[in-house]
């Protein structure tokens, strides 16, 4: 059984009298452990879809059955739970405290889950184990978004949820940054779902879910995903 899978999801927003269907029938399977991919221009309605499996916005109609249960139907205090407990985010801008140290934001997962990682050791994991004691304004961008991710990571999530984590970063940075992603699928067996326009980072997925007008138009497995160092774009 997948461990993630949507079936026929559908969103609707009402604007006055207009109806945007922002997911139209969504459906796809993601397994436990894999790095997928979810690929498509701006509006396809792949945000969407993030912040449904996240339990940050819910869906009109469909399932959305996360390690063999239905969210779709939980009730607003199931979500927060969901939320606190089994999903980690990382999202383009980095959304870090401004006045706590670098080991103190990835502390604050601690007061989120009972069973958190060490903040020192999920910095070492990201390489930032010499930045511990800086603030976000005395780190670079790069620097940053690795911050967020440990801070993520250290919540020991079941998913790991990324919307467009290297859009705000340059090539080489941005490069770090997808490296860490496919470590913590590849060596630590997180399911890490990242949702993205740049096409040329497919290949570094085990699987590619391609959205367009709010619909999956392919669903592609990589059964050898390319290692990021060999990655160009």
């Amino acid at each position: 059984m997948a461990y993630i899978e949507m079936r026929d999801s559908t969103k609707r927003y009402h604007m006055g009298s207009t109806t945007i269907t922002a997911n139209d029938n969504v459906s796809f399977t993601i397994d436990r452990g894999e790095l997928a991919i979810i690929l498509g221009a701006s509006g396809a309605g792949k945000s969407t879809v993030l912040n449904i499996l996240g339990g940050m916005d819910t869906n009109t109609s469909g399932q959305v059955i996360i390690d063999g249960k239905d969210i779709s139907g939980y009730t607003p205090k199931q979500l927060t739970a969901y939320r606190r407990t089994d999903i980690g985010f990382v999202f383009q801008f980095y959304n870090l405290v401004a006045n706590l140290t670098a080991r103190e934001n990835v502390e604050l997962a601690s007061q989120i889950v009972s069973d958190a990682q060490d903040a020192d050791s999920a910095l070492a994991d990201v390489g930032l184990s010499d930045r511990a004691d800086n603030f976000p304004a005395q780190l670079s961008g790069g620097e940053q978004q690795r911050v967020a991710i440990a801070r993520a990571v250290a919540k020991n999530p079941k998913i790991l949820l990324c919307d467009e984590p290297t859009g705000a970063l340059d090539y080489n940075t941005g490069k770090q940054v997808l490296r860490i992603l496919q470590d913590m699928s590849r060596k630590k067996g997180a399911t890490v779902v990242i949702v993205t326009h740049n096409s040329a980072i497919a290949p570094i997925a085990d699987r590619v879910i391609r959205m367009h007008d709010g619909r999956v138009s392919s669903v592609e497995t990589n059964s050898h995903p390319m290692d990021i160092e060999e990655l160009e774009w």
